[in-house]
C-alpha cells in the first residue's frame, strides 16, 4: 500500500513513515500542504494522512481541491486541533475520518485499514471478527447467525472494539470514543459494558472473543493477544 504523510513537523512525520514501513506501507513525506496536493493528483495513492496546519495550503483547502479533482483516495485527518467543530469543518470538507495528536499508533493503523476496506468496497458497514458481523449501517449484531439485541452504549463499544480488531485499546482511548472526553476513568463502567458484551457475545461459545490484556487493555480477537 501506498500512504502520502502530509505533515510539516519532521519529527512527527518521520515517526508515522516508520511505523508504517514496519506495517509494510511506502510512504511519501510531503512538508507543505501545495506539495502535498500535487503529489496526491500525480500520483496513486492508496490512502493521505494530513494535518491540517500546513504552510503553503491548509489541509481543509487541500482536501477540498482533492474533491473538486474528482479525486476519491481515502483522507485521514492528523491534528492536535480537538474541537467538535474542527472535526465538523475537516470531514465537510471532503476528508473520511479525523484523530487527534498525540493518538496510539495501533489506533492509527487500525483506521487506516478500515479506511482500505471501504476504499475497496469490502463490506463498507459491515464490521466481521470470525463468526461475529458488526452492521454499522443498520446498528444489527449477530454470532454465527445468532442475531444479538445490545444497548446504544453496548453496541457503541462492540462497534469501537470491532473497528480495531486485533488491537489492544486502552480504557482512555474506549472512554473518549465512547463515553466522551470527560468521563471519569476512574470508575469501573467499561468493564462492567465489557462484562455485559462477555454475557451476551461469548457466553456458550467455544471461541471468545473478547480479551482482556492485563495493564493496558481490551481486545476484540478470534485469538488471544
Amino acid at each position: 500500500m501506498h500512504a502520502l504523510i502530509v505533515e510539516d513537523e519532521e519529527k512527527i512525520a518521520n515517526f508515522i513513515a516508520r511505523g508504517l514501513r514496519e506495517a509494510s506501507y511506502e510512504t511519501v513525506i510531503a512538508r507543505r500542504g501545495d506539495e502535498g496536493l500535487d503529489l496526491a493528483l500525480s500520483e496513486p495513492f492508496d490512502i493521505v494522512l494530513l494535518d491540517l496546519m500546513l504552510p503553503g495550503m491548509g489541509g481543509l483547502d487541500v482536501t477540498r481541491e482533492l474533491r473538486r479533482a474528482g479525486n476519491k483516495v481515502p483522507v485521514l485527518i492528523l491534528t492536535a486541533r480537538d474541537t467538535v467543530a474542527d472535526k465538523v469543518a475537516g470531514l465537510d470538507s471532503g476528508a473520511d475520518d479525523y484523530l487527534t495528536k498525540p493518538f496510539a499508533f495501533e489506533e492509527l493503523l487500525a483506521r487506516i485499514r478500515v479506511l482500505l476496506r471501504r476504499a475497496n468496497g469490502e463490506g463498507s458497514f459491515l464490521l466481521t471478527v470470525a463468526d461475529l458481523t458488526v452492521d454499522q449501517k443498520r446498528r444489527r449484531v449477530e454470532r454465527a447467525g445468532r442475531e444479538i439485541r445490545l444497548s446504544n452504549r453496548e453496541f457503541a463499544l462492540l462497534e469501537y472494539l470491532a473497528l480495531n480488531r486485533d488491537c489492544i485499546v486502552t480504557r482512555t482511548l474506549i472512554a473518549n470514543h465512547v463515553w466522551g472526553i470527560d468521563f471519569d476513568t476512574f470508575t469501573n463502567t467499561i468493564d462492567v459494558y465489557v462484562s455485559y458484551l462477555r454475557d451476551k457475545i461469548d457466553a456458550g461459545e467455544g471461541t471468545k472473543l473478547i480479551h482482556t490484556v492485563r495493564g493496558r487493555g481490551y481486545c476484540l480477537s478470534e485469538k488471544a493477544p
